[in-house]
């Protein structure tokens, strides 16, 4: 598994790029899945395989595809033992699917990529602690 310095430094390093809706390229602008993509790229190497299309509306209904794509290539761990350099996903509402994810660089901050702004380092704050659904850790590196 990386270490969680190498995760965090590698997040820190995407702050300041532009919001964009399904890219995943520092600098010129991600997403929140295209800043976990590109800190995957930069810890793990290859991404094990690229996202489908996925709509910018944060509130659909539909498939939990977050959640089983975290699954398949990273470690589940229960939300309320995360540690710097885990992957936090977020569900806006009980019934509804996760639909934003973040970088944990401590238990009381983390990084994401939100609609409108750049890329930033921001408290985790009790309204993202109410809306946390799932967190997972690295895999050991291939």
């Amino acid at each position: 598994m990386p270490s969680s310095n190498l995760i965090i430094a590698e997040a820190r390093a995407w702050i300041g790029t532009p919001y964009r809706h399904q890219a995943s390229l520092k600098g010129v602008g991600c997403d929140c899945l295209g800043l976990l993509r590109g800190v995957w790229r930069g810890v793990m190497g290859a991404e094990p395989e690229l996202p489908p299309p996925y709509s910018p509306d944060w509130a659909e209904a539909g498939a939990d595809t977050l959640v089983a794509a975290a699954r398949k290539h990273l470690v589940e761990i229960d939300p309320a033992q995360f540690t710097a350099g885990d992957v936090l996903l977020f569900r806006w509402r009980e019934t509804m699917p996760a639909k934003h994810c973040a970088i944990a660089t401590s238990v009381d901050t983390m990084i994401h990529a939100h609609d409108g702004a750049a890329v930033a380092e921001v408290a985790f704050r009790p309204w993202w602690r109410r809306h946390l659904s799932h967190a997972f850790r690295f895999p050991d590196a291939p």
